[in-house]
């Protein structure tokens, strides 16, 4: 057993960076998490925790607790703009087989519950990293507060814009998709038939999804295509752009209040080879972030965080960051590359290549689907 009283500073305390730190305090290790905001806050959209996901938080004995906060899915329909089912795929054969369900939850109430396991010892906000410098008894953390904390272990969990990530490797490249995403909450009954599904419907370069989250409430978000330079982050030309889909689309977008709407461009982490260098290792969308078309970025991040709590608490650092790395570099990579394909075959703007698009997605097994399916809920073994 490796020394668990090794100290290691996790920068970061998102989905991915809290759940590490969970996972390494079951573990014995002394653990500080730095976050830039001043506090946790319940805000934000809605995540599914797959049931990759879930199957982590199962063995962090926090199954029930997340499951009580949020939605169970028991499915995912990719529809017409009219809400008629193009390809569906149930979840129930991966329910009996990992024993955990999807959960549909609003993200703000996850981050919140996984900080309830952390002491305020251990969690520490309003401390925004302003530079890692190496000295010669090691590695020290700068922050903007003022303070500074020596370091012998850093953990990078500080999204795709890491600072931690572009210390070690400034030469990664953000990639752009020429795509933006409107989130938002609304307080809505949806149908029956909508209650335990996720439903994401494709249009001609514009898409549009909906799951519930809690009692009357549904995360939504919508994609639009636009030509560099001539990007809009408004929230006027929604309801227009979304004229065509069915009313539902409509009536969501006028039950969510519009400063309560977010708005971001799409991108994702140029597939990188190489998470760690010395005493400074990668999670999450630091070292991979992706675009959300498959619904796997916090997912990937949290099985990150138990792949690399399950190998420091095997290994000495350098072997464990080797041994993480390898463990989830070629799942990741390929997540990584499927996502964007998808989200460019999901925005397709000629009449024709839609009409093809939506039919072969009609006659495609479901075996296909399942065996991808599979590919992502399956965790691996760390020996």
């Amino acid at each position: 057993m490796i020394n668990s009283k090794l100290k290691i500073d996790i920068i970061g305390a998102g989905i991915g960076g809290l759940t590490l730190a969970i996972a390494l305090k079951k573990k014995g290790f002394i653990i500080n998490v730095f976050e830039q905001a001043p506090e946790i806050k319940t805000v934000g959209a809605g995540i599914v925790l797959a049931n990759n996901a879930m199957q982590v938080y199962k063995q962090l004995g926090l199954k029930e607790t997340l499951e009580s906060q949020g939605n169970i899915i028991k499915g995912f329909n990719l529809a017409t703009p009219d809400l008629k089912p193009m390809a569906a795929a149930t979840l129930e054969q991966f329910e009996e087989k990992y024993g955990v369900r999807n959960v549909a939850i609003h993200r703000g109430i996850l981050q919140q519950e996984l900080a309830k396991q952390l002491t305020s010892e251990q969690l520490h906000t309003g401390y925004e990293l302003n530079q890692i410098n190496r000295g010669e008894d090691g590695l020290e953390l700068q922050f903007n507060n003022g303070e500074t904390v020596h370091s012998t272990l850093i953990i990078g969990a500080d999204g795709a814009n890491s600072k931690v990530r572009k210390s070690i490797f400034p030469e990664s490249e953000i990639r752009h998709t020429n795509q933006i995403c409107w989130r938002g909450v609304a307080h809505y009954q949806l149908p029956d038939a909508f209650q335990h599904e996720l439903t994401e419907a494709w249009g001609k370069g514009v898409r549009f999804g909906f799951v519930k989250i809690a009692p009357n409430m549904v995360y939504w978000f919508a994609v639009k295509s636009f030509k560099p330079g001539k990007e809009d982050l408004g929230n006027a030309q929604l309801t227009n752009d979304f004229k065509d889909f069915d009313p539902m689309v409509g009536e969501l977008l006028a039950a969510t209040p519009d400063d309560q709407i977010h708005a971001a461009r799409l991108s994702d982490l140029k597939p990188m080879k190489q998470w760690s260098k010395g005493a400074i290792c990668l999670l999450g969308d630091a070292a991979h972030a992706m675009t959300p078309n498959m619904g796997q970025g916090a997912g990937q991040s949290i099985e990150d965080a138990l792949m690399l709590a399950q190998c420091l608490g095997l290994f000495n650092p350098n072997e464990a960051f080797e041994r993480y790395q390898k463990l989830r570099l070629e799942k990741v990579t390929q997540i990584i590359n499927r996502s964007w394909q998808i989200g460019k075959i999901a925005h397709l703007s000629n009449p024709v290549a839609v009409f093809l698009r939506n039919n072969l997605l009609k006659i495609t097994p479901d075996s296909v689907n399942t065996k991808q399916t599979e590919m992502i809920f399956e965790l691996a073994k760390v020996r």
